[in-house]
């Protein structure tokens, strides 16, 4: 008997028509004498309609009101999927964040799962229960309910699996796994059989949208086997597990993109000690992430410094720096919104010599002007502008030629 975790996203529970679909995936792994964890997101699009209503009551919502409200998205379809489960003769229950219970920090908005209380789950599962968790949520040390970031059920699904030591997690959306890039902006995208947690926590950092990157890095730690499946095919699917001799053969696996990315220069900033420091600080403190980071030449003791944040970050960030600049004797804050972030990832390029000359000569042969450049060992990522982002994606596939599957 196998423990699996199973993890179905918002287009995958849009109805109850697609409810009963989960509800027969799930019966069949059942069925195949296995033991059953399902974590559910909300229906596709109720997280923003309630964020839509949090804001829409004030401009600025208390966080821990903000975050008991969209919450209740994952409690209507975890409920109604055991509902479907039982009136189909098995035995389900729901559950969330806080019976389980998944104990967060007071992060609101971004919570981080600190311990999971498996004693609840494991006491249904010997019972022979179907367990349905609600995902992106938990429980802060005075109960106050959390949310996990948007995409936080594919952490809560990957979280549980190793709490429980679940023998694989898989993954469930509406593609049928993960792609050499997005076929919605290249038809020549392949669909990857393997991919490293290095890999794949590049991607999702870089803009390929499948797994949060909380997840991927979690399942790394925690060495849980992940599959990406699709809900409406039993066709194709990709494994996300340690790096082997096979993935070498792969310079490049992947070119992604990120149009969510906003550009913030402070310019004529004194170049000193502690100046970067005083900028960045208080972003870190409003758990803003920032991205890529440039600093130019100083000239007469001045300097420009350029960063990227998410745009969804922008109103807060944008704030906190301008004040922070008055602060430190800046000149002024530029906001650039129309950039996009290009990366291209993979294991091997760290033993391949020109990959950087062969990306930077294919963008500039299209007329594509890179602004800046990130680097590390499985990955490149450049700020372009955002009117060159799909032809830069589909340049750079054909470029590396990742449409061809690598024969070992």
């Amino acid at each position: 008997m196998a423990l699996i975790v199973q993890k179905f996203g918002g287009t995958s529970v849009a109805d109850i028509d697609k409810i009963k679909n989960v509800a027969e995936k799930v019966i069949k792994v059942k069925k195949a004498g296995n033991q059953v964890v399902v974590v559910l997101s909300a229906m596709a699009g109720e997280t923003d309609r309630l964020i839509n209503l949090a804001h829409n009551a004030a401009d600025s919502p208390d966080e821990r009101e903000y975050d008991s409200l969209i919450s209740t998205g994952e409690q209507v379809t975890v409920t109604l999927l055991s509902i479907v489960l039982n009136s189909m003769g098995y035995h389900a229950r729901s559950f969330l964040g806080f019976q389980v219970k998944i104990l967060t920090d007071m992060a609101y908005k971004k919570a981080r799962i600190s311990l999971i209380d498996t004693g609840a789950i494991r006491k249904e599962l010997k019972k022979g229960t179907i367990i349905v968790v609600a995902g992106f949520q938990g429980v802060d040390k005075d109960n106050n309910i959390t949310t996990l970031g948007r995409g936080g059920s594919d952490t809560s699904a990957v979280a549980l699996a190793a709490a429980l030591k679940a023998d694989q997690c898989d993954i469930y959306t509406d593609v049928d796994g993960v792609y050499t890039t997005d076929p919605n902006v290249c038809a020549k995208a392949r669909r990857l059989d393997k991919i490293s947690y290095d890999e794949m926590l590049e991607m999702a950092m870089t803009g390929a949208k499948v797994l949060q990157p909380r997840s991927v890095e979690m399942a790394k730690k925690y060495n849980v086997p992940l599959y990406v499946k699709s809900t409406f095919s039993d066709k194709g699917g990709t494994l996300v597990t340690r790096e082997d001799k096979d993935m070498e053969r792969e310079i490049i696996s992947g070119v992604t993109y990120d149009r969510d990315q906003v550009k913030i220069t402070v310019v004529h900033v004194p170049d000193k000690p502690g100046v970067a420091a005083d900028l960045f600080t208080p972003l870190s403190n409003k758990n803003i992430f920032v991205d890529m980071i440039i600093q130019n030449a100083s000239l007469e003791g001045f300097t420009d410094l350029t960063f990227t944040v998410s745009k969804k970050d922008l109103k807060d960030a944008q704030k906190i720096i301008e004040n922070t600049a008055k602060k430190v004797g800046a000149n002024k804050v530029e906001v650039d919104d129309q950039v996009a972030k290009i990366s291209i990832i993979g294991v091997g390029m760290a033993s391949h010599s020109g990959v950087a000359a062969r990306m930077f000569k294919t963008l500039a042969r299209e007329g594509v002007n890179i602004m800046m450049i990130s680097t590390s060992e499985i990955k490149i990522s450049c700020i372009i502008q955002r009117k060159y982002m799909e032809l830069a994606v589909s340049v750079l596939h054909d470029a590396f030629e990742l449409e061809k599957k690598k024969v070992k």
